[in-house]
């Protein structure tokens, strides 16, 4: 058995595989007040004030369906950011766990969480392998004008990329289910709490929304997405800098525009206040979009993932829509039962909605290195 654990920022996800195949799940979702606790349909709400405590109350629950902590051979763990150097998955040691510490900066929303996770369980089994892999490693196979900053290079300043785990993961169930001939050049939306757009081309990330940091590209729930660097600078002298790093990743983006951060409570408050940050949403999707398309020149699929690209059919139809110069056309009634498969008899460009499938990515990652270790 494999355990992998997919630590957010207030989130912890667990997810059992055997034999490559998952078998059991876990969730514990707002981490830091009354969390959601569900495991095996089981579901309950408990105070939970950190990730360590979210490891407390879930392991028992996972251990009385027969996956207790002692039955796992290695447990394996989503790193959203690995800097430069660790660009593919690996075994967990002092020097990776160094190596992600020093990217803090970069992602101080998940890579503290992420370490809590790793170091949470290897004080609860010291002896159990564990493995790591990297949301920004799908997108190493960026070319270097689009990942250089024009900035002098003595800065060490770069673009990233993010969510290359979902991405990766995408790539295979698009392949499998339409062939890499109608999916050269692949629009892909992971559309959630956070939300970028990749260009993928032959099954390689080629650009991405996000660069340096999780922070920029669309309008996200509390993040703002692209923002100048002179706004950014004037935020600075106002509240300092801790103030506004605390503002552009905490409280912009969607709940700054129309009072939350969950994309379902905007629709259900039907504010004008809701109803412009939703079309802010859609409007910078769309405009990234054409810059995704443009790195790839030209655009053979678009695929929809994450929580609101797969269940959110008004955002997918308002996004759709604006690729209409694409020659995108969609199935109406396939895209209001979210349907796997939306596009229409006549659309020039294949459409699909496809289930993020992060934990799955990452188990394989860690069994072609346990596999490799064995050989």
């Amino acid at each position: 058995m494999l355990l992998v654990v997919n630590s957010g920022s207030s989130s912890l996800k667990l997810a059992v595989f055997d034999g490559g195949v998952e078998r059991l799940s876990a969730r514990v979702t707002e981490i830091g007040g009354a969390a959601q606790i569900e495991v095996a349909g089981q579901k309950v709400v408990r105070a939970v004030p950190d990730h360590a405590a979210a490891f407390a109350h879930v392991l028992p629950m996972l251990a009385t369906q027969g996956a207790s902590l002692t039955a796992m051979t290695a447990a394996a763990h989503r790193v959203v950011h690995g800097g430069a150097g660790l660009i593919s998955a690996c075994r967990i040691t002092p020097q990776t766990l160094a190596a992600i510490e020093t990217c803090i900066p970069l992602a101080p929303l998940h890579n503290p969480a992420n370490l809590t996770g790793i170091r949470a369980l290897a004080t609860l089994a010291p002896d159990l392998p564990q493995y790591a892999s990297f949301d920004t490693a799908f997108h190493a196979t960026n070319p270097d004008v689009a990942t250089r900053y024009a900035i002098a290079p003595s800065e060490g300043l770069r673009r990233y990329g993010f969510h290359g785990l979902s991405y990766a993961a995408l790539v295979l169930t698009v392949h499998e289910s339409a062939g890499i001939a109608r999916s050269n050049r692949l629009l892909a939306l992971h559309l959630g709490n956070g939300a970028s757009l990749c260009a993928i081309q032959n099954g390689k990330s080629v650009a991405t929304t996000m660069g340096y940091s999780p922070l920029d590209g669309l309008t996200m729930g509390t993040r703002s997405g692209s923002i100048d660097g002179n706004a950014v600078l004037r935020l600075a002298q106002v509240h300092g800098i801790d103030g506004a790093s605390r503002l552009l990743n905490h409280h912009s983006g969607l709940v700054a525009l129309g009072g939350h951060s969950d994309m379902r409570r905007l629709h259900e408050a039907g504010t004008p206040e809701a109803l412009f940050a939703v079309d802010h949403f859609c409007y910078w999707a769309i405009r990234h979009a054409g810059s995704m398309i443009a790195a790839m020149g030209g655009l053979d699929a678009v695929a929809f993932t994450g929580g609101i690209g797969e269940n959110d059919p008004v955002i997918r139809a308002a996004i759709l829509d604006g690729l209409g110069y694409m020659g995108v056309s969609y199935d109406r009634a396939a895209n209001l039962q979210n349907a796997h498969l939306l596009h229409d008899s006549q659309s020039r460009v294949a459409i699909w909605t496809v289930p993020a499938q992060e934990e799955a990515q990452i188990a394989r990652e860690a069994n072609a290195i346990r596999a490799e270790e064995a050989a």
